[in-house]
């Protein structure tokens, strides 16, 4: 083999290298791009998403002010209580201090 048929030789395989490598890379580039149904998809689903958190944390929000709402009602509704029965059990002694005078 001379000088030149090595030369044309060594071109042929280079091409040929090139040309597989290059179709390779189409090959892979084509199976694996991403369609713009599927970034549309993407999209919509992280909107959604964001949404769905937004909503979340204003009903995190609502039930934190509603459970103080509550506790404070309640507390206040256990001392209303708490001053009945006080009032209830002077009312009773009362009763029998006076039914101890009156039968005495």
């Amino acid at each position: 083999m001379n000088r030149t048929e090595f030369i044309i030789t060594t071109a042929i395989i280079l091409f040929a290298a090139f040309v597989m490598g290059w179709f390779a890379n189409w090959l892979v580039h084509r199976f694996t791009r991403v369609k713009q149904s599927d970034v549309a998809d993407l999209d919509r689903m992280s909107q959604e998403l964001h949404e769905a958190e937004e909503t979340r944390d204003q009903a995190i929000t609502y039930l934190q002010q509603r459970e103080a709402e509550l506790s404070n009602q309640l507390a206040q509704t256990e001392a209303e209580l708490h001053a009945a029965m006080d009032g209830l059990r002077a009312a009773r002694q009362e009763c029998e201090e006076l039914r101890m005078h009156h039968e005495g």
